[in-house]
């Protein structure tokens, strides 16, 4: 506790503004502006997507979608049915009707899951539906549910603490883990049995390790075979993973509690894959080359036709191996292998999608320079890419076998996102299925006749509605209670002039006079994996609060983004911040001549995570540009966080120890000449606080003057009234050095 406590008083010394009470203390009495209550509305109604449907899922005859849903305020999600042909609206199961006045309580695994997942709703905040689509599984207050769908009949599992819940595929058991065990509860008889055994503090089963969830987007720890008789699982040893503790700053009668992680260049958790028969007996362990290849990235096992498949990488993300399992033996054959000098992305929808034959399976991958899906046989040979290498494509939506075709979510603007149909057998261009400017999603069943079509508009209109897939014809629409915008952002999208286009947004003010002279905020995350620039309204609102206050506000998406192929992306190998900071100051110039009254003598930098390193950074390293900047949790030092996400980029700190100086916001400390806010929620397991006290101790000992916000909170920041405040705090620190009076 003393490494905790020390810096903290040290930078509360060093601070002109900190205080915890500025989170804590709220003045009920005080009257709200009219700028601050359009502020309320933006987070009380999380920027207007509360109310809409959460989770659409079409049942297996294609007559029906079950679906998640809160109010317009209400962030408590409800569980309900639509049925298409007659447009009628079932509410199935409540959160109240479970609780009976009882609050909803969480165990810390499942708290730690749903941070891992950006998950801040309650209630019902998933739900499986059997493939069957007679019943309904869910979850609350780490109990298990099965609902059946023709009554609504409610049936209590046996047991608690569960998380991560799973049908089997005949619909005859629930899997699910408890006290780091797997488990299997037969629904005839509620019998429940252990699967696994031998967890200790240390190790666990059917659970995925922290770098799984936070960086590989894996959030499962176990999955059933096709045939539902056995399940293959993960069995995590964390016996070589540094602890980390988090205590509670308003409970500190409360012992501190206990996290593995695995900081850059230190041991990560060991993983290997069993599998287990449904009635229990031994494992049999899945075998490769564990040492060579430790991460366990995704794990598939869908079809009865085609073998479990394992991607295993190695440490360095530099090459990776697609092994098809042999149930019996757990004996593994290499089917594909892909490499790549800087480092391997992985593709967010578990790869590969096979076809039922089990004769062919479709493949994505970046080897000829940008995103591509491929067909491949059973054998791993290549037969062809499906998407061209010039059409950005962002995610597979779907297969139809059918029709021998796919739906691709992509487009030739990466701003943008469309849905596309190619031809499995005639590659080509594909069909594009969707026109408006925005953003756009699709949800496929069983049945292929029609779809769900998600769509968030740059004219402001967002839902969900029932397409037919022969001609796109709308069939039925999901109500929606959320709230429209009173108005919608002043957003321009374009692009900079210059070396290098890149993506840019320009937010001005609703009353911007012409020949007037504004001062700037660039709102930035500038990191791998993340756009600013989307067409997308709700994404500039926030910043469109900022730019009502008296300026423009930009975002620009330089080098090291996504969205512009692979060398775009890979630059920024062995250095964070140099190619990041260079284009962004390139794009703030680029800007102000596309837009002259950008006054760029009063330029203000503010971001969160990757883009709280990016704020801070920019401040010390580039004062003759920024003249203020505001740190969200930043990443201070990159050999203190997690091992998958850093040495993707940076390596192995013993490797790299350049970069790895050059990339850490301690090296230009002592350069700070410029106001700099940092804000830090001291229970955040992600980004530790320990970074901010980093650098807040350094700036100290330097003679530095700073400020420094802790908050009560982890790495998101969803309630509304912190959100609120937080907001105000931060355009209030600009308003002091960009309109000095």
């Amino acid at each position: 506790m003393r490494f905790l406590i020390d810096p903290l008083l040290r930078c509360l010394a060093g601070a002109f503004v900190s205080t915890i009470m500025a989170v804590i203390s709220v003045g009920a009495a005080e009257p709200e502006s009219a700028d601050l209550r359009y502020f309320r509305e933006l987070v009380e109604t999380r920027n207007y997507s509360l109310g809409q449907p959460v989770s659409p899922k079409l049942t297996p005859d294609g007559k029906a979608v079950i679906f998640l849903r809160g109010g317009a305020r209400d962030p408590v999600l409800r569980l309900y049915e639509f049925t298409i042909a007659d447009a009628k609206l079932r509410e199935i199961l409540t959160p109240e009707k479970l609780l009976q006045g009882a609050e909803e309580k969480l165990t810390t695994e499942e708290r730690s899951r749903r941070e891992r997942e950006r998950q801040s709703l309650r209630g019902f905040t998933s739900f499986q539906l059997s493939k069957d689509g007679r019943r309904i599984l869910v979850a609350l207050s780490s109990k298990l549910y099965v609902i059946t769908r023709a009554d609504s009949h409610v049936t209590e599992l046996p047991g608690r603490s569960w998380i991560d819940p799973h049908f089997s595929p005949d619909g005859r058991d629930v899997a699910a883990v408890t006290g780091g065990e797997l488990h299997v509860i037969d629904l005839e008889t509620q019998a429940d049995v252990a699967l696994t055994s031998g967890a200790t503090e240390t190790v666990q089963h059917g659970v995925a390790e922290f770098v799984a969830q936070e960086e590989m987007g894996r959030h499962e720890g176990f999955w059933w075979s096709p045939d539902s008789q056995s399940i293959a699982y993960q069995e995590t040893d964390n016996s070589g993973v540094e602890s980390r503790f988090i205590a509670d700053p308003l409970h500190p009668e409360t012992p501190p509690a206990k996290y593995f992680y695995p900081r850059a260049g230190t041991n990560n958790a060991k993983v290997r894959l069993g599998i287990v028969a449904r009635s229990g007996g031994a494992t049999r362990w899945v075998e490769w080359d564990r040492e060579k290849y430790p991460y366990l990235a995704r794990v598939v096992w869908k079809e009865a036709a085609a073998p479990l498949c394992v991607l295993a990488q190695n440490r360095a993300q530099q090459e990776e191996i697609l092994f098809a399992v042999d149930e019996a033996s757990g004996a593994t054959r290499e089917l594909l292998r892909e490499k790549d000098a800087a480092w391997l992305n992985l593709d967010h929808k578990p790869m590969p999608v096979w076809l039922k034959d089990g004769r062919e399976f479709l493949w994505t991958t970046e080897r000829n320079g940008a995103w591509q899906i491929e067909l491949h046989s059973a054998d791993g040979a290549l037969d062809r890419a499906i998407t061209p290498r010039d059409f950005y494509f962002e995610e597979f939506i779907d297969l139809n076998e059918t029709e021998r075709s796919i739906v691709a979510a992509g487009g030739p603007d990466p701003r943008e996102r469309h849905l596309f149909r190619f031809a499995l057998d005639k590659p080509g261009e594909g069909r594009r299925l969707t026109s408006e400017r925005g953003r756009h999603d699709a949800v496929f069943g069983e049945a292929k006749e029609q779809f769900l079509h998600h769509f968030d508009l740059l004219d402001g209109t967002a839902g969900w509605e029932v397409l037919r897939a022969s001609d796109g014809v709308k069939i039925g629409a999901l109500p929606s209670l959320a709230e429209r915008p009173s108005s919608l952002p002043k957003v321009e999208l374009t692009r900079t002039d210059g070396v290098r286009a890149m993506d840019a947004a320009i937010v001005r003010p609703r009353d911007f006079a012409k020949g007037k002279h504004y001062p700037v905020i660039l709102d930035v995350y500038a990191g791998p994996g993340h756009k600013q620039v989307l067409a997308q309204p709700d994404r500039y609102m926030i910043d469109q609060w900022m730019a009502d206050r008296g300026y423009i506000v930009v975002a620009i998406d330089g080098r090291g983004t996504p969205g512009h192929g692979r060398e775009w992306e890979r630059v920024i190998r062995g250095n964070l911040i140099d190619v990041a900071l260079a284009d962004q100051i390139a794009g703030l110039h680029a800007l102000a001549k596309h837009e002259p009254a950008m006054d760029l003598k009063r330029v203000g930098v503010v971001g969160w995570s990757f883009g709280g390193y990016f704020s801070a950074m920019a401040t010390l390293r580039k004062p003759d540009i920024f003249r203020c900047g505001v740190a969200g949790a930043p990443v201070v030092t990159w050999e203190n966080y997690d091992t998958h996400y850093t040495e993707r980029f940076l390596g192995l700190p013993s490797e790299n120890t350049e970069g790895y100086r050059a990339s850490s916001v301690l090296t230009y400390a002592a350069d700070l000449r410029q106001p700099l806010l940092l804000i830090h929620g001291l229970t955040d397991d992600n980004v530790y606080v320990q970074h901010s006290m980093q650098l807040s101790d350094a700036l100290f000992n330097a003679g530095k003057t700073f400020n420094f916000l802790p908050l009560l909170g982890t790495h998101m920041v969803s309630d509304p009234l912190l959100r609120l405040r937080r907001q105000t705090r931060i355009v209030e620190f600009f308003d002091g050095v960009l309109k000095p009076r």
